[in-house]
């Protein structure tokens, strides 16, 4: 099993627990509401009579799922992809429990592998699973399909690790950080500016967050910083 192989391997593990034992919406984990900055920028599409959206990353629905809800009498689709069958499953079932699975089209797919179409979209968003294609290069080649599968006047809202670093609860052991992709903050940031030259950036911010999670039933601290970039093409 190659390095990529591995993180993904752990990444399933968490995510299928985290996706058995939390429900959608319901306080106690980060599945608790969608991501604020994805709903303030859907904000500017409330005039729109359609719209088309892309979820890289969609798992059970925390974003789609409330940005379906606002296609309700007007026309439009959420494109959610996922590499994860638990995610997929899981978003399925949602979208029958919030009456919106007419306006959800889920996709099994890892990011770098999904086509996304020309000119296809309104609203693309990528919520912390861009680091997780499996190489630098890749993700550079994949924003840039974004770029070109977005419609004049379309936004994407990206929120991105960077500078990720994984240690023993108490802090005493640096550990491999289960991201494929782990570049420094200022890395991060000069791809995004690259790729989205021409752009109008609204939000380029940066946050450091630390957390701990669940690695194969051990808790880990993970600390990273958190870029929100919001631009409208």
């Amino acid at each position: 099993m190659n390095r990529v192989e591995r993180i993904r391997d752990v990444e399933k593990k968490y995510h299928d627990a985290c996706y058995e034992e939390h429900k959608l919406f319901e306080p106690g984990s980060w599945l608790h509401k969608p991501v604020a900055t994805v709903l303030e920028v859907l904000e500017q599409f409330k005039e729109y009579r359609e719209l088309n959206v892309l979820d890289l990353g969609a798992g059970i629905g925390r974003n789609s799922i409330p940005i379906a809800q606002t296609l309700i009498g007007r026309a439009g689709k959420v494109v959610c992809v996922d590499l994860l069958e638990s995610a997929i499953a899981g978003l399925l079932e949602n979208s029958k429990q919030f009456g919106v699975e007419s306006y959800i089209n889920a996709r099994l797919s890892d990011i770098e592998h999904f086509t996304i179409v020309p000119s296809e979209y309104d609203y693309i968003i990528a919520v912390s699973s861009l680091e997780h294609v499996s190489s630098e290069a890749i993700l550079a080649r994949k924003l840039g399909e974004m770029v070109r599968g977005t419609k004049p006047g379309g936004f994407h809202c990206i929120i991105i690790g960077s500078n990720i670093q994984e240690t023993t609860q108490h802090g005493n052991m640096k550990l491999d950080p289960m991201f494929e992709v782990n570049i420094s903050t200022e890395s991060m940031l000069a791809l995004l500016d690259e790729q989205y030259a021409g752009w109008d950036v609204q939000r380029r911010h940066v946050k450091p967050l630390a957390y701990e999670i669940d690695r194969n039933g051990e808790p880990v601290k993970l600390t990273t910083d958190c870029i929100t970039f919001v631009a409208k093409r």
